[in-house]
């Protein structure tokens, strides 16, 4: 019997899609920079972002710069006006509201995950970041304190083992931690026995009652919330066009 011999389509014709892209991307590096400026208020909220004078500070073209730009719309913290510019997200009064309402929803079911699935490592981050929040309180330092607090919230999702979870709370990560960072951390950083609610965190974690710890994260994240608020309310009194 007579078999026809098959044709296969030459490797390089089929798999002309299958690019390597180098390991990080001049793109995501630059995004990677913008987000910790955004959040650390390096860049203010709501402040226009010049992509000629960034493409200058990076030492490359437009084009990633760009690029990046696309990227940290898709994390709600750029809008890029077509034909006006690129512009840092400023949040607003619904805003917050939303950002709140998330957190209480999916922090807490975090918690209980990580507790079941790495406690240990769990209690270890959250005691590191509190140690780092009470050391940026005596040097009055808003960054570092809020970068700590960051830390303290996110080791719930790094060790919680649901990447839904984990996908989910990346898409408003930057948010959060730039309105921690702009709008609370320096209220914060003045008032030394605001952040004690984390301290009852800690506890509430290590035994394992999260009855206690959801209603403590409603309390704190609503306590934050309208801190945003007020702090929203001031920069537009001051300045009506922002």
């Amino acid at each position: 019997m007579t078999t026809t011999p098959r044709t296969t389509t030459p490797p390089d014709a089929r798999m002309t899609a299958f690019k390597l892209e180098p390991a990080k991307s001049l793109a995501v590096q630059i995004a990677a920079r913008l987000r910790q400026a955004i959040i650390e208020g390096e860049l203010a909220l709501g402040s226009q972002i010049p992509e000629e004078t960034l493409a200058q500070s990076f030492g490359v073209s437009r084009t990633p710069v760009r690029e990046a730009l696309n990227q940290l719309q898709l994390q709600g913290l750029v809008h890029v006006r077509p034909q006006v510019g690129s512009f840092v997200f400023y949040p607003t009064v619904d805003d917050v509201t939303e950002l709140c309402q998330f957190r209480c929803v999916i922090e807490p079911r975090a918690a209980e995950l990580a507790y079941r699935n790495d406690k240990i490592s769990t209690v270890g981050a959250i005691e590191a970041a509190i140690a780092e929040m009470e050391s940026a309180v005596k040097r009055r330092d808003t960054v570092a304190y809020g970068r700590a607090d960051t830390s303290l919230h996110e080791a719930m999702f790094t060790h919680c083992g649901n990447t839904y979870l984990q996908e989910s709370y990346k898409l408003a990560a930057g948010k959060i931690a730039a309105l921690r960072t702009n709008l609370s951390a320096p209220l914060d950083v003045r008032s030394p026995d605001s952040f004690s609610e984390h301290r009852k965190f800690l506890k509430l974690f290590i035994k394992g009652d999260f009855e206690a710890f959801e209603k403590l994260m409603i309390v704190h994240v609503k306590g934050s919330g309208d801190t945003y608020v007020r702090a929203l309310q001031t920069k537009a009194a001051r300045d009506p066009a922002a």
